[in-house]
């Protein structure tokens, strides 16, 4: 299940990705539009600036810009920054790969089996979506 960090950060991106190239957005602003917890706001845009998604300005006429184009922002590169792994379970996680503990044998595993596929589906997806096709 996505949480509410990424459903909300999704949104905001997507909000800043909706004004004029360079405008710079405050958090209230969001916040506001969104109907998002300010303080909540705060934490999740910090996360996606610390991972570049971001930049931010301080003082008049500062907020959050993007620093790359809405084409070049991928929903999996925004999910893994706020989510995590997108697997649902860590043995068929490509980047945060465990073993499970009461698997005895991945390969025999029907569970394993299934989210590999839908490791795959859920990655087509993501992958081939940007944040210029949210807006």
């Amino acid at each position: 299940m996505l949480s509410k960090k990424t459903k909300y950060g999704i949104k905001a991106l997507t909000f800043i990705a909706r004004q004029e190239n360079g405008v710079k957005v405050q958090i209230a602003t969001i916040s506001q539009a969104e109907n998002i917890s300010h303080k909540f706001l705060e934490s999740i845009l910090l996360t996606l600036r610390k991972s570049g998604v971001l930049g931010a300005k301080k003082g008049k006429g500062g907020g959050y810009y993007l620093l790359k184009e809405p084409r070049d922002i991928k929903m999996t590169d925004v999910i893994r920054t706020l989510e995590g792994p997108i697997a649902m379970v860590p043995c068929v996680s490509l980047n945060f790969y465990e073993k499970c503990d009461d698997c005895p044998d991945e390969e025999a595993c029907s569970v394993h089996k299934l989210m590999i596929q839908v490791r795959d589906s859920t990655l087509q997806v993501l992958r081939n979506t940007t944040l210029s096709d949210l807006v």
